[in-house]
């Protein structure tokens, strides 16, 4: 069996299993936001809705990804319905979400389109010749707190309101969007007052920190796959240039399953809900790479650099010059 062969089987979409997996999270994310914003003299209880609350964000935007493949329901039509409505809670516009998306899958690991990529990678060759303040900046860009924290606020509150190639896709559609989410925002002001809204900017926060730390971990890992064309294997880079990460059963819950971004990215008509039995079921010839656990996820965040010559990606460089360490 080849991996094409592997992947096609659970390829198949199902209109119950997508209603259910859409309507479900909708049902938890109204319960969560309206139990918290109750619970706001309730520290603890409304700290832990609010975390139900971001995972269901996620799995929201994980769903509108799917319907972007028009991979979640079986009628394209149905997919980009689904997909528009969904852009509101998950602040992200449809269709320039799905026209980028798609030109990051169509440059996937490709060193001269780094600009398709959501996480931006120098090589060690670039570092090397670069002024001082581009290393100031990029060490702070890529500088695990502020990518996390800052990174979701700039990517989600600010970036998407006016998406890049937005003129490319079409204004207006970005401009609706807006308008629907402000209008969204002001029904939460109005059942469920300032409190509501509190809970929503806190969850938004928490679910874009945890957005971007799957984007990066999706395509920074130490063994990931970058080249130049001619060079370029297109097939490498979707399997070894993207992760699989096995951060358990209730991460992949509360996430849709993107972690098993290598599968999705060789094969993007999986739905969601069937990425994870695809990777279960993956024979272990056919595994290019193993996965990856919290320890080296943690880790990866020091990888900073690309390496073209080690073929991998690789911290900062100690500077010369510095003393050595004497032996113990």
């Amino acid at each position: 069996m080849t991996i094409r062969e592997h992947t096609r089987a659970y390829s198949a979409k199902s209109d119950r299993l997508g209603a259910l997996s859409l309507l479900g999270t909708v049902i938890i994310y109204l319960t969560a936001l309206i139990l918290a914003a109750g619970q706001s003299d309730h520290p603890l209880i409304c700290a832990a809705l609010v975390v139900v609350l971001a995972f269901a964000s996620v799995r929201l935007y994980v769903l509108q990804h799917d319907c972007g493949h028009h991979a979640l329901f079986t009628s394209k039509r149905i997919n980009d319905a689904a997909g528009h409505l969904l852009s509101v809670p998950s602040m992200t516009p449809y269709r320039v979400m799905q026209y980028n998306h798609n030109l990051h899958h169509a440059y996937l690991g490709n060193l001269d389109h780094r600009e398709t990529t959501e996480v931006y990678t120098m090589t060690l060759s670039e570092w090397e010749q670069a002024r001082w303040w581009t290393r100031l900046w990029y060490r702070l860009y890529r500088n695990p707190a502020i990518m996390l924290s800052l990174g979701g606020i700039y990517a989600y509150f600010l970036a998407y309101r006016w998406p890049r190639n937005t003129m490319k896709v079409g204004p207006w559609g970005v401009v609706a969007h807006n308008i629907a989410l402000l209008g969204f925002l002001g029904a939460i002001w109005w059942g469920l007052g300032w409190a509501g809204l509190t809970i929503w900017a806190l969850s938004a926060v928490l679910a874009g920190m945890i957005g971007v730390f799957l984007v990066y971990l999706q395509h920074n890992f130490e063994d990931t796959y970058w080249d130049r064309k001619p060079d370029l294997d297109f097939r490498r880079a979707t399997l070894e240039g993207s992760s699989s990460l096995d951060l358990g059963w209730l991460w992949d819950l509360g996430t849709g399953n993107i972690a098993y971004h290598d599968l999705h990215h060789f094969n993007p008509g999986i739905p969601s809900y069937r990425l994870r039995q695809c990777q279960r079921d993956l024979p272990e010839d056919l595994k290019c790479h193993g996965v990856i656990r919290w320890p080296e996820a943690i880790a990866s965040f020091r990888l900073k650099l690309w390496d073209e010559g080690q073929q991998k990606l690789v911290s900062f460089p100690v500077p010369t010059g510095r003393a050595a360490l004497p032996a113990e």
